[in-house]
C-alpha cells in the first residue's frame, strides 16, 4: 500500500512530531533554559519556513495549477489556497482558549520544586492537558504540510521536518511544566508531551488516505499552496514571537536570516 517515498515522508513527519518529547526531556534533565540557543533556533526555523514557502512551495503550487488551469485561473487558485491555509491555522488558533495557549514561552527553571507556582494543582493539570490538546490540534495540519512536502521533494521535506521539529521543542516544555507541577510525576509529564506530538504523523496518514484517491495536479497545487500559507502563518505568529521572548530580539532575526541562507544554499545544492 505504501511505497518507499510514502514511508520516507511518514518517517520525517514522525520525527518532526515526536520532537515535542525533546522539549519535555530538556525540562526533565536540564536545570536552566538555554535562551540563546532557543532564540536562534526558533528564528532559524522561521527563516527556513518563510524562505522555502515563498521561493519553492508557492512557486511549485503555482506552476502545477497554471499548467492545468491556465495563467489567470491558476494564479487565482494559488492565491486562494495560500490564504486559505493561513485562514485554517488562524481559525485553529482562535478556537484554543488563550489561558492554555501552548505557545506561551516556558522555562526549564520552572521544573525546579523551589519555583513557586501561583496556580492550584487542578488548574495546572487542566493547563497541561489543554496545552497537549492544543498542540495535537496544531500538529495535525503541520503533519499534512510536512508529509506533502516530503512526498513531492524528499530534500525539501527534510528541511521542513527539521524546522518543524525545532518549532515543537518549546511546545514540549509548555506541556511538561504544568503537568509536572500538578502531579509531581516527571514520567507522566514526559508521556503527555510525547503523545501530543503523535498528532503530526496521524495528520499525515489521515490526510494521505483521504486525498490520495483524488490526487492530481489541481489537488496537489491547492494543497501545496495551503502548506505555504500554513508555514508562513506559523512563522510569523508563533516562531518569531517565541524567539524574541526567549532571548534578545536581534538573535531571533540573525537566526531567521541564517535559516534563509541555509535554505537558499540547500535548494541550489540539491537542484
Amino acid at each position: 500500500m505504501f511505497d518507499s517515498n510514502v514511508l520516507f515522508a511518514f518517517t520525517l513527519t514522525l520525527f518532526a512530531g515526536l520532537s515535542t518529547g525533546i522539549g519535555s526531556l530538556l525540562a526533565l534533565f536540564t536545570k536552566r533554559t538555554n535562551q540563546t540557543f532557543l532564540s536562534v533556533a526558533l528564528g532559524l526555523s522561521a527563516g527556513v519556513m518563510i524562505y522555502v514557502s515563498f521561493v519553492e512551495i508557492f512557486v511549485k503550487a503555482q506552476e502545477s495549477l497554471v499548467g492545468v488551469l491556465g495563467v489567470r485561473p491558476g494564479n487565482w487558485i494559488t492565491i486562494a489556497g495560500f490564504f486559505g491555509g493561513m485562514f485554517v491555522i488562524a481559525l485553529i488558533d482562535r478556537l484554543i482558549p488563550s489561558g492554555e495557549n501552548p505557545h506561551e514561552s516556558r522555562m526549564v527553571e520552572e521544573m525546579d520544586p523551589a519555583h513557586k507556582h501561583p496556580h492550584s494543582h487542578g488548574k495546572l493539570m487542566r493547563m497541561g492537558i489543554m496545552s497537549a490538546l492544543a498542540i495535537a490540534i496544531h500538529n495535525f495540519p503541520e503533519g499534512i504540510a510536512t508529509f506533502t512536502a516530503a512526498l513531492k521533494d524528499p530534500s525539501l521535506g527534510i528541511a521542513i521536518a527539521v524546522a518543524v521539529a525545532i518549532h515543537n521543542i518549546p511546545e514540549g516544555i509548555a506541556v511538561s511544566v504544568p503537568v509536572y507541577f500538578a502531579t509531581g510525576n516527571r514520567k507522566k509529564a514526559f508521556a503527555l508531551s510525547f503523545l501530543s506530538g503523535l498528532a503530526e504523523p496521524a495528520g499525515a496518514i489521515i490526510g494521505y488516505l483521504i486525498l490520495y484517491p483524488f490526487m492530481n495536479d489541481v489537488v496537489f497545487g491547492v494543497l501545496f499552496a495551503s502548506v505555504a500559507g500554513i508555514m508562513v502563518y506559523i512563522s510569523l505568529d508563533e516562531l518569531l514571537p517565541a524567539a524574541r521572548e526567549y532571548g534578545k530580539p536581534h538573535l531571533s532575526i540573525y537566526g531567521m536570516i541564517a535559516g534563509m541562507i541555509i535554505m537558499a544554499i540547500s535548494l541550489i545544492l540539491f537542484m
